[in-house]
């Protein structure tokens, strides 16, 4: 058993330096274990056993059985998902603007055969391929795509790096950028650029609430316009129709009283009111001369009341007995002299033939 044990600390002497410390607990967890004849393997883990220095075989997880001195477990591979630390670098977009920025990768191990003889360093080499494609990558953005398309630049890393660590077994699954820093002049002018876009967008959202507020005053203009108009309308329709029902009710008063007074002449005593109702209206309207104008031409007997009483009285009865003669039927020549008789006798009335009515 001790000389089993010798040789297996000879044979460590033999191993590369990061196989046989403690480095991190990413990729070498421990330290490879010893050929004990009777091995167990933890789950996801895969161990690469060489017999005679060349690859044997990758035990599985649980029991396994190696021949002493003969096998020798080389490297030991973690399945499971590991994060990488990117280390902080430079980059230069496509408008010339250099970035400070790092990031975590995120790997696995789908074969433990590539993983552990297709690289020497998978960490190494992982770190180092992800930083160069970050800095391939941006280089070809500008600076304000950068954060606003920082998904798609994520992505094109992680397809980057797949390309190239298909042949080490390794599979990039995510690739996150976690911090951006700008230089302090650009991102002075940033800020000077976010504080502009704020006022502009203060200055649109003013200007847009004194629209609006044009807008509505305006429109209650228009408004109140169109309800004065409206109002004004139907006012004067209002009016119109009021006065056309004025109209109609003093024609229907003016007809009622004329049938009235026709009923009333018929009496006994009717001419004598008739009269008396023409003295009283001559009277009225002879109050009225003068008033509107200094200049008047009045006949000579304008004084007579009794005369031109008997004048109105003399026509209201020759327009009478016209009216008689056509309800009893008498011809248009025997019904002539009484026109002569009427148009002879308003002739005397009137001072000239201006003053004649013109029927």
């Amino acid at each position: 058993m001790m000389s089993v044990m010798t040789a297996g600390i000879r044979s460590l002497a033999h191993l590369p330096r990061s196989h046989t410390i403690y480095r991190t607990a990413i990729r070498w967890r421990s330290s490879t274990p010893l050929n004990t004849i009777m091995l167990f393997v933890p789950q996801q883990e895969a161990w690469v056993v060489e017999r005679m220095g060349k690859f044997h075989k990758i035990l599985k997880p649980g029991l396994n059985f190696l021949i002493p001195v003969l096998d020798n477990i080389k490297y030991v591979q973690s399945l499971k998902e590991i994060a990488i630390d990117v280390p902080q670098q430079s980059a230069i977009t496509l408008d010339n603007v250099t970035l400070s920025i790092d990031g975590v990768l995120y790997l696995r191990i789908v074969d433990p055969y590539k993983a552990s003889y297709g690289v020497e360093d998978a960490e190494f080499a992982i770190t180092q391929l992800a930083q160069t494609t970050m800095r391939s990558e941006l280089g070809k953005i500008h600076l304000d795509s950068v954060f606003r398309e920082r998904e798609n630049l994520n992505l094109g890393i992680v397809e980057a790096i797949n390309k190239a660590s298909e042949a080490w077994g390794i599979a990039c699954l995510r690739y996150e950028i976690r911090d951006i820093k700008l230089p302090a002049r650009v991102q002075e002018a940033m800020q000077m650029q976010v504080e502009a876009e704020r006022k502009k967008r203060a200055a649109i959202l003013e200007s847009e609430g004194i629209r609006e507020a044009d807008i509505n005053v305006a429109e209650g203009k228009k408004r109140s316009k169109i309800l004065a108009s409206e109002g004004d309308q139907q006012e004067q329709i209002n009016q119109a129709q009021g006065e056309a029902q004025g109209l109609l009710s003093r024609a229907q008063a003016r007809a009622k009283s004329l049938e009235l007074l026709s009923a009333a002449l018929e009496n006994k005593h009717g001419m004598n009111a008739a009269s008396l109702n023409v003295a009283e209206l001559y009277v009225a309207a002879f109050q009225q001369l003068a008033k509107t104008n200094n200049t008047l031409i009045l006949p000579a007997t304008c004084n007579d009341v009794t005369q031109m009483v008997g004048q109105a009285m003399t026509i209201y009865k020759s327009l009478a007995q016209k009216n008689e003669e056509l309800q009893n039927g008498t011809s248009v020549g025997q019904t002539r002299p009484t026109e002569e008789r009427t148009s002879d006798h308003l002739a005397e009335y009137y001072s000239d033939d201006e003053d004649k009515p013109k029927h």
